[in-house]
């Protein structure tokens, strides 16, 4: 019994020793997010979000999702803030209610809030997320996660002025390429 015993830990101590263990810094991978969404912009059809945040402020990941079930492919991307926050950011085109019902999960709506002067939905969700929907320029954006409503508007006002500012790009391409045309 011994010898099972003593094999076992001889099997087990260097498997627990060569994984990695959890730091502060797991989660920081410092995402170029305007450089995925640049990549994404052919499938979304229009340039996805890449908001301008503080320096202090990281992503973990950036990607387009779709080939759903559900039939809305969208863009997701995950901050941390400066504060050791979270907030995911999803923005879609081709949005319907049921699609945001289940993005929001059991969140309950608990106002409004107004960002870059557009009015957000406020949700809490029962895990103690907070969730901010609103439509931005035709598109419908969620943000949730674990960060302060202060955060929370930083990042609603920087995603505001970036769909902003694309817009008017994409409308400046547009406009000209009419005019190279004719």
């Amino acid at each position: 019994m011994l010898i099972a015993t003593g094999a076992t830990i001889a099997v087990v101590l260097p498997v627990y020793f060569l994984n990695p263990t959890y730091t502060a810094e797991t989660y920081r991978r410092d995402i170029d997010v305007a450089t995925v969404a640049r990549q994404a912009a052919g499938d979304a059809g229009y340039l996805p979000a890449a908001p301008g945040l503080p320096e202090d402020w990281s992503s973990n990941y950036a990607r387009w999702v779709t080939g759903r079930s559900d039939g809305v492919d969208y863009w997701e991307v995950g901050f941390l803030t400066a504060d050791t926050g979270f907030i995911q950011l999803t923005q879609t085109d081709d949005s319907n209610p049921t699609w945001v019902a289940q993005r929001v999960g059991d969140a309950q709506v608990s106002g409004t809030r107004t960002i870059g002067g557009i009015e957000w939905q406020l949700l809490d969700a029962p895990d103690g997320d907070t969730v901010l929907t609103s439509e931005v320029d035709g598109s419908t954006v969620i943000l949730n996660g674990e960060a302060s409503l202060t955060e929370f508007d930083t990042m609603g006002g920087a995603v505001i002025e970036d769909v902003r500012q694309n817009a008017v790009e994409e409308a400046e391409r547009l406009s000209s390429s009419d005019t190279d045309g004719s």
